[in-house]
């Protein structure tokens, strides 16, 4: 049971930090970055050069590629968004050019990386046991929980503290009444795509780190993963997302354990069916287009 709850609360929280940057964005713009999935993976592909060629420590890789991803996340706001702000049809527009930037992005890792599965080298990160009662935890487990948790809070004191924070807040309340207040909207729209890039980054990194098996296509089970944390937790609710991250993480775990993984996404996936018909807004979802 302990080594259940572990697992689930690792695999857990890599899904709540990807959610965050697919929340925050749709906070902010009221629409989804699906150009998520393919910063989290060309961010796993950055950090494993780093290591893999130029063979920097992960510690000095991990937070260069964070860095690249949300430089990522500005050239897709730039690209895909900033031009079709304003239209009658952005929503549908920006789904359409985001998803077109990932099969761009996607095509870029398929010709430098190649098809197949690359693999961090032995030793990138500590392979000690910890052992908790009859649960053995991996040194590396308790890392990327940790990593993950303070990111999350880092994010939440980003939010409600500074001033950065609160133009994002104002212009995800209304964009127009933050410009005629002299907010720069479109500096803070760029910061927010920066941050939610960055986060998605972090946990592409973490992921391959975690499992050690990296494609171009890696990110597409996580998207799906993320667009159910977001609709679970509540759409714009950060709270919604991390809990709802959280969940999906141990639920999938202890349907491997008592039924075996064929059934991992077919009970997940009924979950959020369930969770939809008892609450369309989702757990967390009082206000689904504002970043809370």
């Amino acid at each position: 049971m302990g080594q259940q709850v572990i697992n689930g609360l690792f695999l857990g929280s890599i899904y709540a930090l990807f959610a965050l940057g697919y929340t925050l964005v749709f906070g902010v713009l009221d629409m989804l970055n699906l150009a998520h999935q393919a910063v989290f993976m060309l961010c796993a592909f950055v950090a494993l050069s780093l290591v893999g060629f130029l063979h920097l420590h992960i510690l000095v890789a991990f937070p260069v590629s964070v860095a690249a991803a949300g430089l990522l996340g500005v050239v897709i706001e730039r690209v895909a968004f900033r031009p079709l702000r304003g239209r009658t049809s952005s929503n549908i527009s920006g789904l359409i050019s985001s998803l077109a930037v990932a099969t761009i992005f996607e095509s870029i890792a398929l010709g430098v990386w190649g098809p197949d599965v690359s693999r961090f080298p032995f030793h990138t990160v500590p392979e000690r046991q910890l052992h908790l009662g009859g649960a053995v935890i991996q040194e590396l487990q308790l890392v990327i929980i940790g990593v993950s948790v303070v990111m999350m809070v880092a994010l939440t004191v980003l939010l409600r503290r500074t001033h950065l924070g609160r133009q994002i807040r104002a212009v995800a309340e209304s964009g127009l009444a933050a410009r005629v207040l002299g907010v720069d909207v479109d500096r803070v729209i760029a910061a927010s795509f920066f941050i939610s890039s960055a986060l998605g980054g972090a946990a592409g990194v973490l992921f391959g780190l975690a499992f050690n098996s990296i494609s171009p296509d890696v990110g597409r089970s996580v998207e799906l993963k993320g667009l159910a944390v977001i609709i679970v937790g509540g759409m714009g609710s950060m709270p919604g997302a991390v809990a709802a991250g959280f969940a999906l993480g141990l639920l999938e775990v202890f349907t491997v354990a008592r039924f075996g993984s064929s059934y991992r996404d077919a009970v997940s996936f009924a979950a959020l069916f369930v969770v939809l018909l008892a609450r369309p807004r989702g757990l967390f979802g009082a206000a689904p287009s504002r970043v809370a």
